[in-house]
């Protein structure tokens, strides 16, 4: 669904990616992991458009994303960013409805199939009974939700969210990223999304997206736990991470006399 062709990737001078190809299929989700700074989101603005690779090509649906309008763009990838969400005097209904403007005439005037889908968006992302609440007053796992109904109501196949789990307790970590899964399953989404949970990755996502700089490592979850990559990046005097339990556990350092 979305393929990345032999790209580099840049932060201004510094090299993130020096060369990488993949694939992220359709009905799949997939984690991004790596430290800070190895260009996680640099990837995924790239790989919505929103930033360039330095070298290569990224490909959606067989086009690469650069020839696309931006119309045509927006009916492809939908992108979820971490900030927190300021919208006054705006019911969550209205905030998921903005997600139709790409199908919508130039004033925004939406139809019956348009107020169908935003009300599909809402009860699939379980948020149908806050339609009518305020942005303002809900909480941060409950505007996560909505700007995945948002995403939903754009009716994209791929849907790239950077760090959407990152203001959220590890309950509400493990059911938004649940909802992700459920939505690559069934309802055939291609789903990427950076985390730093990396117990979450590993026992939802189908693939493992592992960006050890200047290389990027995609394979299926057991194979990259079975690869090492995993333990020789994330393994220090510190932390250890046990490929067998897929936990990490802090390192008890001998205290100094």
């Amino acid at each position: 669904m979305i393929e990345l062709r032999d790209i580099r990737l840049a932060f201004g001078r510094r090299e993130l990616i020096a060369s990488a190809s993949a694939r992220f299929r359709a009905g799949t989700i997939t984690a991004l992991l790596g430290r800070n700074g190895t260009g996680k989101s640099t990837l995924l603005r790239a790989m919505a458009a929103l930033g360039a690779v330095s070298h290569g090509e990224i490909l959606v649906a067989g086009r690469p994303v650069g020839s696309l309008s931006a119309a045509t763009l927006a009916r492809s990838i939908a992108f979820v960013n971490t900030d927190r969400i300021h919208a006054e005097n705006m019911s969550a209904r209205e905030l998921v409805a903005i997600g139709r403007s790409p199908y919508t005439d130039w004033i925004g005037r939406m139809g019956d199939d348009d107020r169908r889908i935003v009300d599909e968006a809402l009860q699939t992302a379980g948020i149908a009974d806050m339609a009518d609440r305020m942005i303002d007053t809900m909480s941060d796992g409950e505007c996560q939700r909505v700007m995945i109904a948002r995403a939903l109501a754009q009716a994209t196949p791929v849907i790239l969210l950077d760090e959407p789990t990152a203001f959220l307790d590890m309950p509400n970590r493990y059911e938004l990223c649940t909802l992700l899964r459920r939505l690559a399953h069934e309802h055939g989404k291609c789903i990427v999304f950076s985390t730093h949970d990396l117990d979450i990755a590993l026992s939802l996502c189908d693939d493992i997206a592992l960006i050890d700089s200047p290389d990027l490592h995609v394979m299926p979850t057991a194979e990259m736990i079975r690869s090492g990559c995993i333990e020789r990046l994330f393994s220090s005097p510190y932390v250890r991470f046990d490929a067998a339990t897929q936990s990490i556990t802090l390192v008890e350092q001998p205290s100094e006399r």
